[in-house]
């Protein structure tokens, strides 16, 4: 199914959020105080930064068939990075995002001593290995490219995807911890590391690479089909949920959209949408 990117109205939003931060609400501003968390105006709409696909399809879902009758007024803000959105919700120029994983939110507050927090599990998108050149992973021989995301935490999971499929050896315990540096044994294999969403534009001029599901969707690749090696979804930590800045967990708009989310239309829209290349995660995001 083509998925189309609206790059445009993305590229604009994120011109808008740079030229806008700094004037932004802050803690120590009595007014942004008062309208958010459980006070606040539930006659605004809820602004969500998301990426294009699946996250803003999945919430463009809510807001035409469930949010109007649930009494949510919906915007949904797309963005094509990694790192705006997060920045947004930090300074209140939108009042959540739906894009990430915890394992990513916890290095990226770390990291920029952000307070975000999760709200909600939403759908797991298993990270995958394509190929423009070779049709079976058992064809990956010495000599070759592979390309990964360059992030802490997706870097980590591409090379432990590459290692269970016996294309790299890691040091014993790294895990989904794991740094190029960590690989014992490349097998011969020469990496590039890339910025996730620009991986999938890669794979004319690399042998393989490894790519973040909603970023091989918007590339109209089909994960459960096309891909040599694909993540198991049963005990996978990397759930996409729902997220706000801490303290607006309890706003009744966040609220209501984290039950929408988790609701018995949205679970059937992922499965009969995604067929099996994003699956439905619900519930409550796993502890720090």
């Amino acid at each position: 199914m083509r998925r189309n990117i609206k790059l445009t109205a993305a590229a604009a939003a994120t011109a808008a959020l740079a030229l806008g931060l700094s004037a932004c609400g802050t803690d120590s501003d009595p007014a942004s105080k008062s309208e958010s968390g459980a006070n606040a105006d539930t006659s605004k709409a809820l602004v969500v930064a998301a990426s294009p696909t699946p996250h803003a399809d999945i919430l463009n879902y809510v807001k035409k068939n469930l949010a109007e009758k649930a009494g949510l007024k919906l915007e949904v803000k797309e963005f094509t990075d990694y790192v705006l959105p997060n920045t947004a919700t930090e300074n209140g120029q939108v009042d959540a995002n739906f894009f990430q994983h915890k394992p990513y939110l916890d290095d990226f507050n770390k990291k920029n001593k952000t307070h975000i927090v999760p709200v909600v599990d939403v759908h797991l998108e298993p990270l995958g290995l394509y190929s423009k050149k070779i049709k079976d992973i058992k064809d990956i021989r010495s000599g070759q490219t592979v390309a990964v995301p360059n992030d802490t935490t997706n870097e980590g999971r591409a090379l432990q995807l590459l290692a269970d499929n016996g294309l790299i050896t890691l040091k014993d315990g790294v895990g989904t911890d794991a740094k190029l540096s960590d690989i014992t044994d490349k097998k011969g294999l020469t990496f590039k590391e890339l910025e996730a969403a620009t991986v999938p534009r890669a794979l004319n001029d690399v042998d393989a690479a490894v790519i973040n599901g909603n970023y091989a969707l918007e590339a109209d690749l089909k994960p459960a089909t096309d891909s040599l090696a694909l993540e198991k979804a049963d005990g996978n930590p990397y759930a996409n949920f729902l997220a706000v800045k801490e303290g607006n967990e309890k706003d009744p708009r966040v609220q209501k959209l984290a039950e929408l989310l988790n609701s018995d239309e949205v679970k059937k829209y992922i499965e009969d949408t995604y067929q099996g290349s994003i699956v439905p995660a619900f519930g409550a995001p796993a502890a720090s």
